[in-house]
């Protein structure tokens, strides 16, 4: 399967997937010949332009791995710090309006792909609940691993979960029950 490495790579293996990292340009093509039988990229918007439902049909939700699309971005501490207060403020500013917008595009242009997607026969298939709690397990285990050798890592997960905790109780007290109604009625 074609996927990034790191955490998710680690986890993947614990599931039995045999990671391979390579660019966006070569996976159709390893779908294609057959040396790759899956990929986790991006999402409806990406997935169709690269053409993948043509050589892989099924396409499995949600990206348990990832709730959400993440950006980083990565400044040398050097050369931010030498910057006046108000080019550091316009960096700042940038990566925030970078993030958002990289998001909100996702979010209009994601729906209409998806349509098409199905349109042209894509397969929708969800994971089971025995697939996601496999996933879930995976990462936990993994996590710990990395948890057992890295204070820092600790550290940074656990200030994650916590806030994490948090954020699950607010969105079933608010975002949740508003979602799941706005699903089933017609609009």
């Amino acid at each position: 399967m074609r996927l990034g490495g790191g955490l998710f790579g680690e986890t993947m293996a614990k599931l039995g997937v045999v990671a391979q990292n390579m660019p966006a340009g070569e996976v159709y093509q390893a779908l294609e010949k057959g040396t790759l039988d899956a990929t986790e990229f991006v999402g409806p918007y990406d997935d169709e332009k690269l053409g993948f439902n043509k050589v892989a049909p099924f396409y499995y939700y949600p990206g348990w791995w990832e709730g959400g699309a993440e950006l980083e971005f990565f400044v040398n501490t050097k050369a931010y710090n030498a910057l006046s207060a108000e080019n550091k403020a316009i960096v700042d500013a940038a990566t925030q309006v970078a993030a958002r917008d990289m998001t909100a595009k996702y979010d209009a242009v994601n729906p209409t792909a998806l349509r098409r997607l199905v349109a042209a026969k894509t397969k929708l298939m969800p994971f089971s609940k025995e697939i996601m709690d496999a996933g879930w397990k995976a990462a936990m285990e993994v996590f710990a691993e990395h948890e057992g050798k890295s204070p820092d890592f600790k550290k940074i997960h656990q200030d994650m979960r916590a806030f994490q905790r948090d954020q699950i109780l607010w969105t079933r007290f608010s975002e949740y029950r508003f979602d799941s109604y706005m699903t089933s009625v017609k609009i």
